[in-house]
């Protein structure tokens, strides 16, 4: 008896170990990947823009300050919601808003446009004031016009209090929000437009300026076609770069770099990675092409009381991004299960949830959704049943003629 209760309790242990270890391998496979990488980032996140799956994470969670990666936001109002030609006056307070600058003075006349280039390249703060300006009339009227945007986005740990993102202890979000807001920007395309140029020329006032993109990796590292720069005091260094190389594109966010340098080393090591490490699969593919050996193990699987017939066709939810990067060296161990009630009751009407799938690897779980009817399946009624009598009525009557026939 006492044997018997030791092995239960081993058994109980060996059970426990095996969830721990099985709830925390892609954790301990994302800490051998960071100590690898050795980054300086306080948060980082990459973003594969197709399946919007996390590629590598750090901290991408934490509410932290983005400094002028604010202005993501700022240039997505103003593209949204201003006629980017309209010329507007420079006010006293834009004109003397600190840190990065355009360069503006009160009264300058400047046309939206170039404002923006002025944003989103320089990072010019009094050109951040100047257009909450020129589109809401003052710059806490624009920051709720950013709010109600974060909230429509589902960005529900990101919070503005102004254009420019100076330092403000209700002015955060995190990595991870804020590669999402950059994946929603990049769908414009003047945005990308503009976010993807070196060099470029405005006006002000009639003259020209020069300006020049502060993204360094913008024309270094292959791919990179945007995003944004930010430093301050609080913050420390941020870069928000997005990079296409083949099929597929990605959003890198690094926050908290102690220096430039560290922000663009670790960028460039999680750009590299992703590229390095991750390649896409057609899941839906996978997924039909495992259904339809499942089908082959499993004839008839179906049974539906009632029903005029038991031959159900099914399809799978959450197949709305079918390509989906996988690590390369887990492709080969990438696996199915199917979990499918096959006793029904008719009537089955289409998009009733018949059970679940899992597709895995051996480190994580890369979907999971429902198995629903793709059809209608009517119960047998009494015109039925008299069909059926009849048809088999007619089979015995032929059956019962040819016999004697053929005596």
């Amino acid at each position: 008896m006492c044997t018997k209760h030791i092995i239960k309790k081993l058994l109980f242990f060996l059970f426990i170990l095996i969830v721990i270890f099985n709830f925390n391998i892609s954790n301990i496979s994302l800490a051998s990947e960071e100590n690898k990488l050795n980054l300086n980032a306080r948060s980082c996140v990459v973003l594969d823009r197709t399946s919007k799956k996390i590629l590598f994470g750090k901290n991408e969670y934490n509410k932290v300050k983005m400094a002028s990666t604010t202005k993501i936001m700022t240039a997505t109002i103003i593209l949204e919601n201003c006629d980017l030609n309209q010329t507007v006056t420079i006010s006293k307070k834009a004109a003397g808003t600190g840190g990065s600058r355009l360069g503006l003075k009160t009264d300058d006349k400047i046309t939206i446009r170039d404002l923006l280039y002025g944003l989103l390249l320089v990072s010019g703060n009094d050109a951040a004031v100047a257009l909450a300006e020129s589109c809401s009339g003052s710059v806490p009227n624009f920051a709720n016009l950013m709010n109600e945007k974060a909230k429509e986005l589902g960005l529900n740990n990101t919070h503005f209090e102004t254009p420019h993102g100076l330092d403000s202890d209700n002015h955060y979000t995190t990595a991870y929000e804020l590669a999402l807001l950059a994946d929603y920007a990049l769908n414009n395309s003047t945005f990308r437009n503009i976010v993807g140029t070196k060099n470029y020329t405005i006006t002000i006032n009639g003259y020209p300026k020069n300006l020049t993109n502060t993204n360094e990796l913008l024309g270094s590292l292959n791919g990179v076609y945007g995003v944004k720069t930010g430093f301050t005091n609080g913050a420390n260094r941020c870069l928000v770069t997005s990079c296409k190389r083949g099929d597929m594109d990605i959003i890198c966010v690094v926050l908290g770099c102690d220096t430039k340098n560290f922000r663009s080393s670790d960028s460039t090591k999680l750009i590299n990675y992703a590229f390095d490490n991750f390649q896409y699969v057609n899941i839906e593919n996978f997924i039909n092409d495992e259904f339809n050996k499942w089908k082959e193990e499993n004839p008839n699987y179906f049974n539906i009381e009632k029903g005029v017939s038991s031959n159900l066709e099914i399809s799978f939810s959450k197949l709305d991004t079918p390509i989906i990067p996988i690590k390369k060296d887990e492709i080969d161990s990438l696996k199915i299960n199917f979990s499918i009630n096959k006793d029904l009751s008719a009537p089955v009407n289409k998009d009733l949830k018949l059970g679940e799938f899992r597709v895995y690897t051996t480190s994580e779980t890369i979907l999971e959704g429902d198995i629903i009817s793709n059809q209608d399946i009517n119960k047998k009624n009494i015109f039925y049943y008299f069909k059926d009598f009849f048809k088999n009525y007619s089979n015995i009557l032929n059956n019962f003629t040819i016999g004697n026939n053929n005596t």
